[in-house]
């Protein structure tokens, strides 16, 4: 009976080990999987070429920030070529879309160009508002390269309001709303450039940047691998 009993005390802890091992190694690959989805999503806005730093430990937190319309902590990634600064990669946030917030993911150069503009997710008109979506039109690719030198702050409108962005056909509100939020992203981006790339590094963890956002599929105000459509975010 004695005997019995270890053999069975010892099947558990080896059977608990494995699992344990199991889970350790699952773990691990999903948070590679992770880091290699955001990776492609931040390179999907800022030229590889332009920078030799690791863009997602370089990287900090920013509080409730008012300009761009989040309500939580989100991350600003920092790509920098030797030491120094290339662009920043961030969310802001359109909150008078057509149908509710619009949450972009937002790439500036540090000559305060445009590297690029993604839609990460909104709730738009299918046909219609949804347009501002890559893989529905190539509309978002309008902002790259430009700054608030180019077109003129008067023209940051879309054309029904006298500025040079079109607007789609029955559908002004939701261009009109993207417009201004990219707006706003380059004016905070221009204000606190010097402030953004000179913070320490406040994340070096593919797990503490997934997990801001893993709370719940809606996190309004965050982005991570598990929120992004590499469809939206890669030009095909």
């Amino acid at each position: 009976m004695l005997k019995i009993s270890l053999m069975l005390a010892v099947f558990a802890i080896v059977a608990t080990s494995l699992v344990s091992l199991t889970e350790i190694n699952t773990r691990d690959q999903i948070l590679e999987n992770e880091r290699q989805a955001l990776l492609s999503a931040l390179n999907a806005l800022v030229d590889t070429k332009r920078y030799d730093n690791d863009i997602l430990a370089d990287s900090i937190t920013l509080p409730e920030t008012a300009e761009l319309h989040t309500k939580n902590i989100t991350q600003v990634y920092r790509a920098r070529k030797g030491n120094t600064p290339v662009a920043a990669v961030f969310t802001s946030i359109a909150p008078n879309g057509y149908n509710g917030e619009i949450k972009l993911l937002v790439g500036i150069y540090y000559d305060s160009t445009l590297a690029g503009v993604r839609v990460i997710h909104h709730k738009e008109t299918p046909g219609l508002g949804d347009k501002i979506d890559l893989k529905k039109a190539d509309w978002i690719l309008a902002f790259n390269g430009l700054s608030l030198l180019n077109p003129v702050d008067s023209k940051w409108k879309v054309k029904k309001d006298g500025g040079d962005f079109d607007q789609f056909t029955g559908a002004t509100i939701t261009p009109r709303a993207v417009v201004l939020a990219v707006k706003n992203a380059l004016q905070y981006f221009n204000q606190h450039r010097d402030e953004l790339f000179a913070q320490t590094a406040s994340n070096t963890n593919i797990d503490t940047a997934s997990s801001d956002c893993a709370s719940t599929s809606e996190n309004e105000h965050c982005f991570s691998p598990k929120q992004l459509n590499m469809e939206q975010l890669n030009n095909e």
